[in-house]
């Protein structure tokens, strides 16, 4: 099942303009300057991203792994606002939310973000529709009914707006959560372990309807997965160990993937990064 196109977005790319987070401006989708996060003073220091150089453009699904405590949350976190690193710079769609303020970082993420989490986070009193709609309804936006049916329909749930969660499998909620975060066309989706609770042919559906979002949306994905056959779906690879980038891979099997797993090593001093 593959995620089309809108009308809508077709018209705003013949005419010149950048719709939504989808802009045609060449700007990376996500970038990172020497980030730093550290937790704690003095003795107590935890030292959890070690000065992160990255750039992500536009249009490209990368998936995150590492070890436990190697600093994937903390990732991405910082990369997507929800953390503030204690050095360096962040860029959103060519934005810099490094210093931006609290209530102007909310509404940069109810408009230009999208996230999809493990637990699916959809509210059980609203209708999927509802549910769908929320980033709008929260960023007082008007709200784009035509919008949530299409993006619904592109997930395969054209027929389930007027359900409830607890309706639907885990399978059809984790859509619901994927066509809320697609609803407002973001310049990127951050995905943290979502395929996580989810059973394996239902996780591959899920996993090629981010794959299609951006083949198909030009979508930018930012994948969270300690799953080798999850991260294959990706364009590439990111491994973090103790707080850097050690290592990267393109286009990599499972089996492949999870052997570089396996041989993750402290950062070597000749790495310069996983600057694309």
């Amino acid at each position: 099942m593959g995620l089309r196109r809108s009308k809508r977005r077709n018209e705003s790319e013949t005419s010149g303009a950048a719709p939504g987070g989808y802009g045609q401006d060449g700007s990376a989708a996500v970038e990172l300057r020497g980030v730093r996060r550290q937790y704690g003073s003095r003795r107590g220091v935890v030292h959890a991203l070690r000065g992160i150089d990255l750039v992500l453009p536009r249009g490209t699904f990368t998936a995150v792994m590492g070890p436990s405590g190697s600093g994937k949350s903390t990732f991405l976190q910082c990369a997507a606002g929800l953390d503030r690193p204690t050095e360096g710079s962040v860029r959103l769609g060519g934005t810099e939310i490094t210093g931006m303020s609290e209530n102007k970082l909310t509404l940069l993420r109810r408009t230009r973000l999208g996230f999809v989490f493990q637990a699916f986070n959809l509210l059980p009193s609203l209708t999927v529709e509802q549910n769908v709609l929320l980033p709008m309804r929260l960023a007082g936006a008007r709200l784009d009914r035509r919008r949530a049916a299409e993006v619904l329909t592109q997930v395969g749930l054209g027929d389930k707006g007027g359900r409830r969660p607890s309706e639907l499998s885990g399978g059809q909620q984790q859509r619901v959560a994927l066509a809320r975060a697609l609803v407002t066309q973001p310049d990127v989706v951050f995905a943290d372990e979502p395929t996580g609770a989810l059973d394996t042919t239902t996780a591959a559906e899920v996993l090629n309807l981010l794959r299609s979002a951006v083949n198909g949306l030009g979508a930018t994905v930012v994948m969270v997965t300690h799953d080798p056959v999850a991260a294959a779906y990706a364009d590439r690879v990111l491994f973090l160990a103790d707080g850097s980038i050690v290592d990267s891979l393109t286009r990599a099997d499972p089996a492949t993937i999870a052997d570089r797993m396996r041989h993750l090593t402290a950062p070597a001093p000749s790495y310069a990064g996983a600057v694309a």
